[in-house]
């Protein structure tokens, strides 16, 4: 067997148990059948991962890195924020659709850790990481286009982890691909929205404004922008 940094070898090992779980279930898979599908020993896994919760946090983050990596390549600036946050969302979506079942993976991931006393840290660390996943987005898209927010960063990254999870599990279950496009077109208005920048303003819904069209005093100010 070639020698492998250890880095790279948890990372070989972590996609294999992300293809192993999502063909047989997180309860039905074992370290052994994960180094079978790495083609490694026994022994090489549990010198990289010194136990199951270990292994499990590396696959929440792996899982979670998957799609925000499109995500990331696909809300470059365009014409206008809500251009630029719905290609963000379509980017995602795609990959929910590429890959269902490593996204289902994902809530078995959960209910196991959930179920399972002294793992119950590992499903807050996974929505955890949802959260700062997207405060992360956030100030990315802050940094380049320099916008106002009408809402905390931190509510915001929390209600887009929050849509999305709920939006992807509707998907999983009942398929309509119709129904989800249209969910994420008003999603994307919403968050057009929440953001105080004459650039959002084909938010066409009118979100963010009181019954008169004046605009609420914007909770949070950031910087001018800067150039990239």
């Amino acid at each position: 067997m070639a020698r492998m940094p250890s880095a790279d070898r948890r990372r070989q090992l972590t996609e294999a148990a992300i293809r192993a779980m999502t063909r047989d279930g997180v309860a039905r898979t074992t370290t052994r059948s994960i180094s079978a599908e790495a083609g490694v020993s026994l022994s090489v896994f549990h010198y990289c991962f010194d136990s199951k919760q270990a292994l499990l946090e590396s696959v929440m983050t792996a899982i979670t890195e998957h799609s925000i990596t499109v995500v990331r390549e696909a809300i470059q600036p365009k014409a206008t924020l809500r251009e630029t946050v719905r290609a963000g969302f379509q980017a995602y979506w795609d990959h929910v659709s590429a890959h269902p079942g490593e996204h289902m993976l994902t809530y078995e991931l959960t209910q196991y850790a959930l179920r399972r006393p002294g793992f119950e840290h590992l499903a807050r660390r996974q929505y955890e990481l949802y959260a700062d996943t997207y405060t992360e987005l956030i100030e990315q898209l802050r940094h380049h286009m320099g916008f106002e927010l009408r809402v905390p960063v931190t509510v915001l990254a929390r209600y887009l982890a929050a849509m999305t999870d709920g939006l992807t599990l509707n998907h999983l279950v009942l398929g309509d691909a119709t129904i989800s496009t249209a969910i994420l077109d008003t999603v994307t208005d919403h968050v057009a929205g929440l953001v105080g920048d004459d650039r959002a303003g084909d938010r066409g819904c009118g979100c963010g404004e009181h019954g008169d069209g004046t605009r609420p005093p914007a909770l949070e100010r950031v910087a001018p922008p800067r150039s990239a």
